[in-house]
C-alpha cells in the first residue's frame, strides 16, 4: 500500500471490490471502447460509404473488438499531457492498437458520446448492485421481524415510554422505509436511457453530413446503439450531454437509502444503550481504549456517519443540474467525477454494514421485559379505569383519581428511586374496588401490544415476501466488514 499520498477511505475501508470495479479506470475505458465499436458497427450496418465504397469494414470492427480490454494507459497518458483532452488521448491510444480502424474510431461523435453514455451505463450497473444489497437488507429484517413479531417491547414516542409494541413490529417500520427506497430505485432504473450519439449541440449535424441528409437512416442510429449496449432507448432530445437531472435523480435515490439506513441505525444505537438489542460484537473487538467493558455500536455509528455524507452529497448533482448553461458547459465534469462515484461507494459501504448488522442482531428478551414491566402499570391505567367503570364507577372521577395516583407513583420512581408502586396505590384507593392481586393479573405485556403481531404477519405476507420471492436469486448475501 502506498503511504505517501492520499487514499480515499471509501476504497480503503468501506466500499466493496464489486462497486470499486464499476467505478474503476478499467471499467470506464473498456466501456468507451465498446461504445466506439457499437457506433462503428451501426455506421457500417447502415451502409456508410464514400464514392460507393464502405467506409467501415468488418475487418476494422474485428480489430477493435480484439483490443477492448488491453488498454494502453501509458500511451493515453502521454498523449493527454500534450493535447489536454482525455477522449482524444484514448482515441489515439486505441488507434495505436487498431491501425486499420484508427481512422474511423469516434467517427461522427463528440466526447460526450463516450463520456455520458459510459456514465449512464456505469450508474445503472451500480444501481443494480445497490438494489441487490438493498434486497438483502430487507430480507434480513423480514426474518428478524417474523421471528420477533410477538415479543412485546416498550414503544417510545419522543423517546418517552409509550404504549407497547413488539420487536418485530418496530422492525417493519425499518423495512417499510427500505421498501420505499426499492420502489424509487426501480423506477429510476426503469427510466434510464442512453444519450446516444447526438453531436456537439444535440443536433446530430455530423450524421447529416455523413449520411447525406438521409433522415430515415439517421433516425436508426440511436436505437441501434441502445440495443447494442443493452438499453431500450436513448433520450429523445438533448444538448451535447444528457440532462444532468438524471444525476440528481440517481443521487436522490442514494440519499433516500442513506436516510432509511441512518434512521434504523440510530434506533439500534439507542436500543444498544438500553441493552435491549445489540449489533454484532466480535470476540476480539475493542469497544474503548480506556474502558475495557464498553460495547460501542460502531457499525451503526458508521452507517450514520456515511449516511450523513451521502445525504449531503446529493446536493452536488442538484446544483450541477441547475447550473448547466444552454446546450453544454463543463463545470459539471470535475464535480461529477467526485459526487457520483463517491455517493455510490459510500452507499455501497452503508448497505454492506446494514447487511452485517441486520443479519446478526442480538436480542435480550429479559432486559426488554424488565423495562416494559417497570412502565406497564402506567400503560394499563386505561384498561383498569374501563374495568372499574364496568363495575359502576364514574369515568371522570376515576380518571382524576388515576391521574393523581400516577403522578404520585411517578414521583416515587423519579425522586426517590423506588420501584413503580402504582398498582399498590390503586389497590389502596377506595374508588376502584380492585385488589393488588387482581391488578397484577392485568400485567401481561401481550395484552397491550394491540395488533402488532398480526400487522407484522400481514405486512410481510402481502407486501414484502412477494418482492423477495420475485428476487430470490439475488438473496443470500453476507457482508464482511473490513475494519
Amino acid at each position: 500500500m502506498e503511504t505517501d499520498k492520499y487514499i480515499s477511505p471509501l476504497s480503503e475501508r468501506y466500499a466493496s471490490k464489486e462497486m470499486q470495479y464499476i467505478f474503476s479506470e478499467d471499467k470506464k475505458f473498456s466501456t468507451w471502447r465498446r461504445l466506439w465499436i457499437a457506433l462503428a458497427e451501426t455506421e457500417m450496418e447502415l451502409g456508410l460509404s464514400e464514392n460507393g465504397k464502405p467506409v467501415i469494414t468488418q475487418e476494422m470492427i474485428d480489430e477493435m473488438k480484439a483490443h477492448v480490454e488491453d488498454i494502453n494507459y501509458d500511451v493515453a497518458r502521454e498523449k493527454e499531457k500534450l493535447v489536454r483532452h482525455d477522449v482524444m488521448s484514448h482515441v489515439y491510444a486505441y488507434g495505436q492498437l487498431c491501425p486499420k480502424a484508427a481512422g474511423i474510431i469516434h467517427l461522427g461523435a463528440t466526447s460526450c458520446y463516450v463520456g455520458d453514455n459510459t456514465d449512464v451505463i456505469i450508474m445503472r450497473e451500480a444501481l443494480l448492485l445497490i438494489r441487490k444489497k438493498l434486497l438483502n437488507v430487507i430480507n434480513n429484517l423480514a426474518k428478524f421481524a417474523e421471528e420477533h413479531k410477538a415479543l412485546p417491547t416498550l414503544a417510545f414516542t419522543h423517546f418517552q415510554p409509550a404504549q407497547p409494541t413488539t420487536v418485530g413490529k418496530r422492525a417493519t417500520l425499518w423495512i417499510n422505509e427500505f421498501m420505499q427506497d426499492l420502489s424509487d430505485l426501480d423506477y429510476v432504473i426503469s427510466t434510464m436511457k442512453l444519450l446516444g450519439s447526438k453531436g456537439t449541440t444535440g443536433t446530430q449535424a455530423s450524421f447529416k453530413e455523413l449520411f447525406n441528409g438521409d433522415d430515415e437512416t439517421i433516425d436508426k442510429i440511436d436505437p441501434m446503439i441502445a440495443e447494442k449496449m443493452g438499453f431500450d432507448s436513448c433520450v429523445p432530445v438533448s444538448g451535447q450531454t444528457y440532462s444532468r437531472k438524471l444525476d440528481s435523480r440517481v443521487a436522490n435515490v442514494l440519499s433516500g437509502i442513506a436516510q432509511s439506513a441512518s434512521k434504523m441505525a440510530n434506533d439500534i444505537r439507542l436500543l444498544q444503550h438500553l441493552k435491549e438489542i445489540e449489533e454484532p460484537f466480535e470476540k476480539n473487538q475493542i469497544g474503548s481504549s480506556a474502558m475495557a467493558y464498553k460495547r460501542n455500536p460502531m457499525r451503526s455509528e458508521r452507517i450514520c456517519a456515511l449516511s450523513r455524507y451521502v445525504m449531503i452529497d446529493a446536493l452536488n448533482p442538484a446544483f450541477t443540474s441547475s447550473l448547466q448553461w444552454f446546450e453544454r458547459t463543463l463545470d459539471d465534469s470535475a464535480n461529477k467525477r467526485l459526487s457520483i462515484a463517491e455517493g455510490f461507494l459510500a452507499t455501497d459501504g452503508i448497505l454492506d454494514l446494514c447487511i452485517n448488522v441486520t443479519g446478526n442482531l442480538v436480542v435480550y428478551p429479559k432486559v426488554i421485559e424488565k423495562r416494559l414491566l417497570s412502565e406497564l402499570p402506567f400503560m394499563a391505567t386505561e384498561n383498569i379505569m374501563m374495568d372499574a367503570v364496568k363495575e359502576g364507577g364514574n369515568r371522570q372521577e376515576l380518571h382524576e383519581e388515576i391521574r393523581q395516583l400516577s403522578m404520585e407513583a411517578g414521583a416515587h420512581v423519579k425522586q426517590e428511586g423506588k420501584e413503580n408502586d402504582l398498582l399498590k396505590l390503586i389497590a389502596e384507593s377506595d374508588k376502584f374496588n380492585l385488589t393488588e392481586e387482581e391488578l397484577e393479573k392485568k400485567m401481561d405485556p401481550a395484552e397491550y401490544t394491540g395488533r402488532s403481531a398480526r400487522q407484522v404477519e400481514v405486512y410481510l405476507r402481502d407486501f414484502v415476501k412477494p418482492v423477495l420471492s420475485e428476487n430470490k436469486e439475488l438473496l443470500g448475501l453476507s457482508a464482511e466488514i473490513k475494519v
